[in-house]
């Protein structure tokens, strides 16, 4: 099976994954994690629906660039992925109706809310974890 393949088998469809973004308060940097509702498409990225006010909104505003990781959830043998990616905050309406599913609904009520936005997660690299091995599908 190809290598695109089996990162699809960990993050296609939906998932909950471990997001890291930069933090920058007070003239201090700081790594900031938070677990996100993710959906893997085709192509590779991660789409996830967030607040518009959010703390990480405005972190991906200052830096794009995330860390994420995926684990199947099923054993500990079970393979894992680690992507670094750059984040994109789609606040139009066209994308947040494209995204909208009714499982969104008791956090946001419809696609028209303004405060509902997407985040489109482009991968650059996806690391690929399995049997104490590791594989790097590059963007």
């Amino acid at each position: 099976m190809a290598l695109k393949d089996r990162i699809l088998e960990v993050m296609g469809g939906d998932h909950v994954a471990a997001i890291a973004s930069i933090d920058q308060q007070s003239g201090r940097t700081l790594p900031a994690v938070r677990f996100m509702a993710t959906s893997g498409q085709e192509d590779l990225r991660l789409i996830a629906a967030t607040m518009r006010t959010s703390r990480k909104v405005q972190q991906l505003r200052k830096n794009p660039e995330v860390a994420v990781s995926i684990w199947s959830g099923k054993s500990y043998e079970d393979p894992y992925v680690v992507i670094q990616a750059s984040a994109r905050v789609h606040e139009d309406l066209e994308t947040r109706k494209k995204y909208w599913s009714p499982n969104l609904e008791p956090y946001f009520g419809t696609a028209d809310n303004p405060e509902y936005v997407v985040l489109e997660l482009v991968p650059r690299n996806i690391e690929y974890y399995h049997q104490m091995q590791m594989e790097v599908w590059t963007g």
